[in-house]
């Protein structure tokens, strides 16, 4: 055996274990639940009935996921431009070398990240509550507020679940961005100030532009998330009030594991994952990134 062959036996042995990890539990599974979308199969017994495309067209005829679908739109829609100004402001705050308590504010901003969302959404169950924290603040300003809780009306359950959404999600970028702040060399600011920048301009044509690979990435992987909506809905509402926050994610769920019906969700996930594909294209092409 040559050298070189020799070598390339080792670098295969040592990528085996991550090659046998990755044909069973995640190339199989995608492949195994795309033809599942073209079945009538329940999953608790081995009979798979193929029917074409009808799983794909029962959906787009089905009323509770073309309700879960607009709905989780509206928060992708509604949490994404909050989420990333309210990271973007406070990372270039962050980045200012005057400010004091740095760390402490980092350490602030990232602790919900750390936080099992589980744990959050039932701290907030309590704050949306008739007697919780928001009615008793609107109630001391002033407000007349009903007894009721913000999540049991159809109005103001989902924008209430957006809210906590974007609270709970925002530190995690600020540290993204701030990162990509840091990268960016101090010499470009100098030398554009000996030229006579604006802060202005130095915003525009250094910072925008430098940050530009870090902003498509925190865009996107926000997107994915905010498509993937699940263990808030999961935890506030369970979908409800008349599936007032249903979304793909959570109907998913309920159509695989608690219908039984694996085929019409695995159809479910592929319309999400072509969704989510054709969106993260757009931020593509409109930030120019060729990340």
């Amino acid at each position: 055996m040559t050298k070189k062959r020799k070598q390339g036996l080792i670098t295969f042995l040592f990528i085996l274990p991550w090659l046998i990890t990755f044909l069973i539990f995640e190339l199989y599974p995608i492949l195994f639940s795309f033809f599942t979308s073209f079945t009538e199969y329940s999953g608790l017994n081995p009979n798979m009935k193929f029917i074409g495309l009808d799983n794909y067209i029962r959906a787009f005829k089905d009323e509770t996921f073309l309700i879960a679908l607009k709905n989780t739109f509206f928060f992708v829609i509604g949490t994404i431009p909050f989420t990333i100004g309210i990271a973007l402001v406070l990372a270039i705050l962050l980045n200012n070398k005057k400010l004091k308590g740095r760390e402490f504010f980092k350490a602030g901003f990232f602790l919900p990240s750390v936080i099992s969302l589980v744990v959050i959404s039932m701290m907030w169950i309590y704050m949306y509550s008739s007697s919780g924290l928001f009615n008793t603040i609107l109630r001391s300003l002033g407000f007349k507020v009903e007894s009721i809780s913000w999540l049991a009306s159809t109005e103001t359950a989902l924008p209430a679940i957006m809210f906590m959404d974007v609270w709970a999600a925002f530190g995690y970028y600020v540290i993204l961005i701030y990162a990509g702040l840091q990268s960016i060399p101090d010499s470009l600011y100098e030398a554009a100030k000996i030229d006579g920048a604006t802060p202005t301009q130095m915003a525009f044509k250094i910072t925008l532009p430098m940050l530009k690979p870090t902003l498509f990435f925190v865009i996107a992987i926000n997107t994915i998330r905010s498509f993937q909506i699940f263990s808030e809905i999961y935890t506030m509402t369970g979908g409800g009030p008349r599936n007032s926050t249903q979304t793909i994610v959570h109907y998913l769920y309920e159509v695989s594991f608690r219908k039984f019906d694996m085929g019409y969700g695995s159809a479910i996930a592929y319309i999400l994952f072509v969704l989510v594909m054709i969106v993260t294209l757009i931020q593509k092409k409109a930030l120019r990134s060729d990340y």
